[in-house]
């Protein structure tokens, strides 16, 4: 038998009129919990010892480490778009932006926890179609099922507004995490994979006719389109990366791009009490990308990490290619905390890459 969240939905419905207790609303909120409950399999991990189906979910470290915790939140309008992104692939940013943070951490992830708030008709398929939430999760599941991440618990609730809050708990040797405030003077300044894609499929996509961006949100991605939104749409957590970075004590600090290289590395100055210098002409481009997208574009999920000038960083790291883009300095009064170095010589980088209210 199917268990999805539609075919649940029509089981409850049928058992509406022998119902003596509670509401239709009641039942079919527990459908769709029932469904997510069965869509998300048992747990097989050492750490989870107890998931969906209490009021907790009960967690146990492994001897010599730690948990490290982080919570995202995705909202309709601001993160994604319904009538422009497939749910498959809002489901999917979902996870990778819980799971990115994890990678950041140098940790492996443990569980995952979702709180999701959606319109009544995201529950329900029309015409014979499959149901917005049973393609969500498809996306979130698939993701979160190969980075061997269970599904632990969350909350359900209707909402005028689609909106979906990830938590991912993590481990990490005790006292081995990688924070962004590691950093010292001298220690090079490293990224993974390639930078720019994510925005510059983003650009593509807005560009694209009414007709086609539905099109591509009902799941029909044209074939010629595909390459150049995948970066937007389905980007990739680098934890097997992060992972060995702790496991060789290779990196000094680290954070995630998510919001664009000026503006998470500026975090990590400003956490490390440092300045850095970035080699314009060193930058990995993503295909199609440019400068400006590059360095605030945002939504890479690349790590952006630094390493003694001692230490070896190979070319590539489990696969994804590893790039050294400038130097970690001293700060200086009346110069800014990051300069871009090209061939026209020194150019103040200020942060211009996402940010809430400004």
């Amino acid at each position: 038998m199917s268990t999805s969240v539609e075919n649940y939905l029509k089981i409850y419905k049928m058992q509406r009129r022998g119902a003596q207790i509670g509401s239709s609303g009641q039942r079919a909120e527990r459908a769709i919990l029932e469904a997510i409950r069965l869509r998300a399999g048992r747990p097989r991990s050492r750490e989870l010892r107890l998931g969906i189906g209490d009021d907790c979910a009960l967690l146990l470290p492994r001897p010599g480490e730690e948990f490290c915790l982080t919570t995202d939140l995705s909202i309709a309008g601001r993160h994604f778009r319904l009538d422009w992104h497939p749910p498959e692939a809002i489901g999917h940013r979902v996870m990778a932006r819980g799971l990115s943070d994890v990678a950041a951490m140098g940790a492996r992830p443990v569980a995952a926890f979702l709180s999701l708030g959606l319109p009544a008709d995201r529950t329900r398929g029309k015409r014979g179609q499959r149901a917005w939430v049973d393609r969500f999760l498809d996306g979130m599941l698939e993701l979160a099922r190969a980075h061997q991440t269970p599904l632990a618990g969350g909350d359900l609730a209707e909402s005028p507004l689609a909106l979906a809050d990830i938590v991912l708990v993590g481990a990490a040797p005790r006292g081995k995490a990688l924070l962004r405030s590691g950093a010292r003077v001298g220690d090079a300044l490293y990224v993974t994979g390639k930078l720019g894609g994510a925005a510059a499929g983003l650009e593509l996509l807005s560009r694209q006719p009414e007709t086609r961006r539905k099109a591509i949100a009902a799941g029909r991605i044209p074939a010629g389109l595909r390459t150049s939104l995948q970066p937007h749409l389905y980007p990739q957590p680098r934890l097997r990366q992060g992972q060995w970075l702790v496991r060789h004590g290779a990196a000094t600090a680290a954070i995630d791009l998510s919001d664009g290289l000026s503006t998470d590395l500026t975090h990590l100055c400003e956490e490390s009490r440092l300045a850095a210098e970035v080699d314009a002409a060193a930058l990995p481009i993503h295909a199609g990308a440019t400068l400006v997208q590059v360095l605030h574009g945002g939504e890479d999920y690349e790590l952006l990490f630094t390493a003694a000038e001692s230490v070896r960083i190979p070319a590539t790291i489990a696969g994804v290619p590893v790039t050294r883009i400038g130097r970690m300095t001293r700060p200086r009064r009346g110069r800014a905390r990051i300069t871009l170095q090209t061939s026209e010589g020194s150019q103040p980088l200020m942060p211009q890459g996402w940010e809430h209210f400004r």
